[in-house]
């Protein structure tokens, strides 16, 4: 075994790995970019090492700095991870340049399989089934649509290069064909360094199978049964289970045996996790998609029900001893199921969020198992992948299991930055969920429903008191702006911001310690109590209905937390009402960025016209792209972000004025084919 091991990731993945290293006795190296300095990864290992400013191009990405913190560390080892450079056959070559050895497979192995059309040839001649496509290199745009179009739309557009969703496009009809192939290739581009793309047939109502394999240097290949991943958005996964309620154990032998042969047809070793897809409408058919030559972000639901440490066998692996056991020793226990947790708005299509995390309540318990990378005081910010943890929940069936994780996630507090907790729970208690008929499109399909929690009147009545209440102690009462009088309380009126539901007015009275009167807007007047305790937890109850919850007060900001759940109420202020969007004609079109992120391009000047529906810039964050439109025709007054530079949340990018302007609409010199439909 090794005597130190340097970690090359961040986040939970990078916590989770060290976990693994202290329990086997092995020194642990962290890495971290002058974003992470004081990240939960780098208190956790033994020793921590810079790799450069925050960009991952000069910190995480940059095989040459991770390999000189390797040998300056004097690790013998270096473990990938997943993301970054887990899957960059140059890391895996400059480490066996250098004596270290990489956690991983072969460099051949990570060749192969890292490009998905030389991976679909080697797995194709080994006898295993492959999604219809091309298999081509280099084909050029309208090389690709010809490809697609003799495939049969509807078709996936799919980078070459990396995975995690990024640069995937699925196309319905010809008009989409070139610009979505351009975007595609310009995401790519930007994640991978390889803007080559491939066709593949859609595979209607499909369904995500993975299957995990293990693989010694001695010759011996095992798989540990499947994982089902399909409940996704925008081509990523974010809840995983194993074992799939959709997989017989008929299907289940045939898939281990082709995820083997797979395997086996590069010269694999290590862990490993070959892709397929099935259409629900055919159980019996499924087809290889690519193989993950790394550890898979969903890794723990396979070592809660097979009882294993898939870490500590990659570094076993890695240190050439044999698998401990056969696929005859193998069997799992029960049922797993792993959610995601991102810093993303489902309410904004599940954008990308950031912010500083004020408190943190990680839930614990029977069966339930929790990955996560941060601290209170982390700062999410838009340079890396969104993931904040996983939570994971083990039953004895899958009805158990689905329960124990709901229950874990209902006692999840994250407050500072908005997150997708509220959406998981959501999605857990749908019907189809709940019945196991899943499929890559169904939270598409549920869109609004599953999108964004309602707050709770109870939320903002919290919202509204408590920065009040410590004036209640004021030795001038008629400081303490709670309403006394000497001829008894008056109401209190507070106006606030409330996702969702736009400005609310909250107007209360107390009648002494912890009682009151609170009214919401023009409603009738409701019995309350506010009770504050330590740690932000409090008690708000509404005509004898207590809400328990978590709150953060950060400047004119209350984060409320309640049952998973978490919204930013904002101190209304009236100065700020002109520069609303709605405010009036002279900003009605203000376009404002969705994410915090980077502004990569601005396709439009002051002066211009615009149509309904044109695309007027591009901001990206995290690698993934989001196109900004205009809503109306209109011309540009104002263009606010500068291709290159960073934009905040609900930062303006363009404003665009939606008055008619007929002159400018008759003058001849416009050139109409600049219009889009």
């Amino acid at each position: 075994m090794f005597s130190r091991v340097l970690v090359a990731n961040r986040g939970e993945i990078a916590v989770r790995v060290i976990r693994t290293l202290r329990e086997l006795g092995v020194g642990s190296v962290a890495v971290y970019s002058d974003a992470d300095v004081a990240a939960r990864h780098v208190g956790d290992a033994d020793v921590a090492m810079r790799l450069g400013p925050a960009a991952p191009t000069e910190s995480y990405l940059d095989v040459d700095r991770v390999v000189a913190a390797a040998l300056a560390s004097g690790a013998d080892a270096i473990h990938p991870g997943y993301g970054f450079l887990s899957e960059n056959p140059a890391l895996a070559s400059a480490c066996e340049a250098n004596g270290i050895v990489f956690v991983g497979p072969p460099v051949a192995a990570m060749r192969t399989m890292g490009d998905k059309i030389a991976a679909k040839r080697s797995v194709a001649a080994a006898g295993v089934r492959v999604v219809p496509g091309s298999d081509e290199a280099g084909l050029d745009d309208e090389a690709l649509v010809v490809a697609a179009l003799e495939v049969g739309l509807p078709v996936l557009l799919k980078p070459s290069a990396g995975g995690g969703g990024k640069g995937m496009r699925m196309v319905r009809n010809e008009a989409e064909l070139r610009p979505q192939i351009e975007s595609a290739r310009r995401e790519a581009r930007n994640a991978f360094g390889d803007d080559t793309i491939l066709v593949e047939r859609y595979v209607v109502n499909p369904r995500h199978i993975e299957i995990q394999v293990l693989a010694d240097t001695h010759g011996n290949v095992v798989h540990l049964g499947e994982r089902e991943c399909s409940l996704q958005r925008r081509h990523q996964k974010i809840v995983e289970e194993a074992p799939s309620p959709f997989v017989t154990p008929e299907i289940r032998a045939a898939m281990g045996t082709q995820a083997i042969d797979a395997a086996r047809a590069c010269g694999y070793t290590g862990a490993g996790t070959v892709e397929f897809i099935m259409s629900d409408d055919r159980p019996g058919e499924f087809f290889f998609m690519e193989m993950n030559t790394r550890l898979q972000v969903e890794h723990p639901v396979t070592e809660l029900i097979f009882g294993i440490d898939l870490v500590e066998l990659q570094l076993r692996i890695a240190a050439g001893e044999p698998l401990p056991f056969t696929q005859a020793d193998l069997s799992s226990v029960g049922h797993a199921i792993e959610a995601r947790v991102y810093a993303e708005d489902p309410a904004r299509g599940f954008l990308p969020t950031g912010g500083t995390l004020h408190r943190l309540v990680e839930p614990s318990g029977v069966g339930v198992r929790v990955d996560s990378g941060v601290n209170v005081g982390t700062v999410v910010g838009a340079d890396y992948d969104p993931m904040l943890a996983k939570v994971i929940a083990h039953g004895a069936d899958r009805d158990e299991a689905l329960r124990r994780l709901d229950a874990a996630l209902s006692s999840m507090v994250l407050l500072g930055v908005t997150t997708n907790v509220g959406f998981l729970r959501r999605l857990l208690a749908d019907e189809e969920v709940i019945a196991g008929r899943l499929d890559t499109g169904l939270v598409e399909r549920r869109g609004d429903a599953l999108g964004a929690g309602e707050v709770p009147d109870a939320a903002a009545v919290a919202a509204a008191v408590l920065p009040l209440l410590d004036a209640r102690g004021a030795d001038d009462p008629w400081q303490a702006a709670v309403g006394w009088r000497h001829g008894g309380p008056s109401w209190v009126r507070r106006r606030l911001d409330v996702p969702g539901r736009g400005t609310v007015s909250v107007a209360f009275r107390f009648h002494g310690g912890s009682a009151a009167d609170a009214m919401i807007d023009d409603a009738a007047p409701r019995a309350a109590s506010v009770v504050a305790g330590a740690e932000g937890v409090v008690r708000v109850t509404l005509e004898g209905v207590a809400t328990p919850m978590v709150v953060h007060r950060d400047g004119g900001v209350t984060w409320v937390g309640i049952a998973g759940s978490a919204w930013p109420i904002r101190d209304h202020n009236p100065r700020a009402d002109h520069l609303r969007p709605d405010a009036g004609p002279a900003d009605h079109g203000t376009i404002r960025s969705p994410m915090p992120g980077i502004t990569t391009a601005v396709l439009v000047a002051e002066g211009d016209l615009v149509a309904a529906g044109q695309t007027v810039a591009i901001i990206e964050a995290m690698k993934m792209e989001h196109t900004l439109i205009a809503s109306a025709d209109g011309k540009v007054t104002a263009v606010h972000a500068r291709q290159g530079q960073p934009v905040g949340l609900d930062d303006p990018v363009i404003t665009v004025s939606a008055v008619d302007l007929p002159h400018e609409r008759e003058n001849p010199n416009r050139d109409e084919s600049e219009e889009q439909p």
